[in-house]
């Protein structure tokens, strides 16, 4: 592979890999998920680069870290609203509470299916 190849290659991940960081600093999911296709692209032509023009990538890395740790951020963030979500859930069928014995005892949440309508 020709150096101005590769380093057109690195270039086109420097560019993703900031378009990535905006994306998670805003929380666009959309946009992470667009470019995933061009990021596996890039990363299979960058893996497929000879080996010392692969040392250049060096520089891509604290890129590729920084994103991840948006990315590892971001997920636990979904992961915490999913939780919460649940348990609301879980409360508005129904309420554990404990009682002066130490006995677990549960309230049925009521739920009304349908809006009354009055005239």
């Amino acid at each position: 592979m020709r150096s101005e190849t590769a380093q057109d290659l690195i270039n086109e991940m420097d560019v993703l890999l900031d378009k990535e960081r905006e994306a998670l600093l805003v929380g666009d999911l959309d946009v992470i998920s667009r470019l995933l296709d061009q990021k596996e692209h890039l990363i299979d032509a960058l893996n497929a680069m000879e080996h010392g023009e692969q040392e250049r990538l060096v520089a891509l890395q604290g890129k590729v870290q920084r994103n991840q740790a948006l990315l590892d951020g971001a997920l636990a963030g979904i992961r915490a609203v999913a939780e919460r979500l649940s348990t609301m859930r879980r409360v508005r069928k129904s309420l554990d509470t404990y009682d002066v014995h130490g006995q677990r005892q549960t309230i049925e949440g009521t739920r009304a299916p349908t809006v009354e309508k009055r005239a």
